[in-house]
């Protein structure tokens, strides 16, 4: 076909098939270990989880891995490796398929002891798989009570039927949780491998979950004083200074949206990772085996409050930005309004100051017009007295009849130059 590729085109089409499961025949034996960065997971550089896995394939001088991949899978002391790279975490799958004892713990030490001194790495959770053939369901019950905790028990039918899982979320003497997987003979190897998978998947995002829990659990303490304080704050809206509530309002929602900067990431997180363990149990399609719980009803009483604290605690610091930020900006108007009334009150008393002006300028204006025409008069009176004694007029008349033009002029001018100005 002629047309052009799309550049992503393989690139997308590969990530489908990015992370593909093991190939597994029973009896075998699967360790599985999440490792997590002590800081900032989720910004680390992919370098980083890189040379975490060239320690070990420089070990068994494996093939690199490619500086650009999430997965990567190779042999290693008798054992298939299994790694990937996920969000937050970095997983160690080994598949052992010469089975010793239940749950030995022996199977890590395929790892380097020299790449596991030098780990910073911190491991978020464990899992060793034990992978058995169907044989009753008397020996069924009586392996799951002999090696797993009877009291927390989950054994459940999978796929149709076609397999049976069973773990305890437990952590054993050696730091690991237990399964076990019993498979009847019509199952394939790739199915196998989906159903661990599929179990390693919930334990992973399970714990990365919970790390949510932890973080509503820390931040609860401190949003209880804010709480309070906002309550307090709201509760004296009336009574106290206006400016000094509005301050007190303006720190607890600074308060509140500093908690939430720390925890919108965690609790997204826990979001997403909540609905990835429904949808990997709805995926495994349980029926109900001699009595015991299911997966899905062992995360609705252990897992499922757990993550309703989560939620409860985002929306309580939701509600609670809202109330803090709804306050002040009510507050903030009252102060608004508060101030035009007071610039207003300003405002009239400069207008009753600015007509006292204008009254005392009118006065001022006035008198002027007596004053300069006091002395024009004056000055009239002496230009007129040569004429006044050469005609043999009373001068006192003269005056007289000229005082009402002169003043008359002089209003006239004055009042011209104000009209000017």
């Amino acid at each position: 076909m002629g047309l052009e590729q799309h550049p992503s085109r393989q690139s997308l089409t590969n990530e489908l098939h990015a992370r593909p499961s093991l190939s597994i025949t029973a009896p075998a034996q699967v360790g599985f270990i999440v490792l997590k960065a002590p800081q900032n997971a989720v910004g680390r550089p992919f370098e980083f989880d890189h040379n975490s896995l060239k320690g070990i394939t420089d070990h068994f001088g494996l093939p690199p891995a490619d500086p650009n991949a999430s997965h990567y899978q190779g042999d290693i002391s008798g054992a298939t490796l299994k790694w990937e790279r996920h969000t937050e975490v970095a997983t160690y799958t080994l598949l052992n398929k010469r089975r010793s004892e239940p749950y030995d713990s022996n199977i890590f030490e395929a790892l380097p002891i020299e790449w596991t001194n030098k780990q910073t790495q911190t491991v978020l959770t464990s899992i060793t798989v034990e992978i058995l053939e169907w044989s009753s369901e008397k020996e069924t019950k009586a392996y799951c009570e002999a090696h797993l905790n009877g009291d927390d028990l989950v054994c459940s039918y999978v796929l149709d039927e076609a397999a049976l899982v069973a773990g305890d979320f437990r952590l054993d003497v050696a730091g690991h949780l237990r399964f076990a997987v019993f498979v009847k003979p019509n199952i394939g190897p790739a199915r196998i491998g989906r159903i661990v998978q599929r179990l390693c998947e919930i334990e992973t995002y399970k714990s990365l979950s919970m790390l949510g829990f932890m973080r509503a659990r820390e931040v609860s303490k401190p949003l209880i004083k804010l709480d309070e304080k906002l309550t307090g704050l709201l509760a004296q809206i009336e009574q106290s200074d206006a400016q000094d509530t509005l301050s007190g309002l303006l720190d607890v929602a600074a308060s509140v949206e500093s908690q939430a900067s720390l925890v919108s990431f965690r609790f997204s997180a826990t979001e997403a990772y909540e609905t990835i363990v429904h949808q990997r149990i709805s995926a495994l399609r349980e029926n109900r085996f001699a009595g015991y719980q299911t997966l899905a009803e062992f995360m609705y009483r252990r897992y499922d409050p757990a993550m309703r604290t989560v939620h409860s605690t985002k929306r309580k610091l939701d509600h609670m930005s809202e109330r803090a930020s709804g306050a002040a900006e009510l507050l903030r108007t009252r102060v608004d309004v508060d101030r035009s009334a007071q610039s207003q009150k300003l405002l009239e008393s400069m207008d009753q100051r600015a007509n006292a002006q204008l009254q005392l300028q009118k006065t001022v204006e006035g008198l002027s017009v007596v004053a300069i025409g006091y002395y024009a008069v004056s000055l009239a009176s002496y230009l007129l007295d040569p004429f006044v004694k050469a005609v043999g007029w009373d001068k006192s008349w003269v005056l007289a009849c000229a005082s009402i033009p002169i003043l008359l002029a002089v209003w006239w001018v004055i009042r011209s130059i104000r009209a000017r100005h």
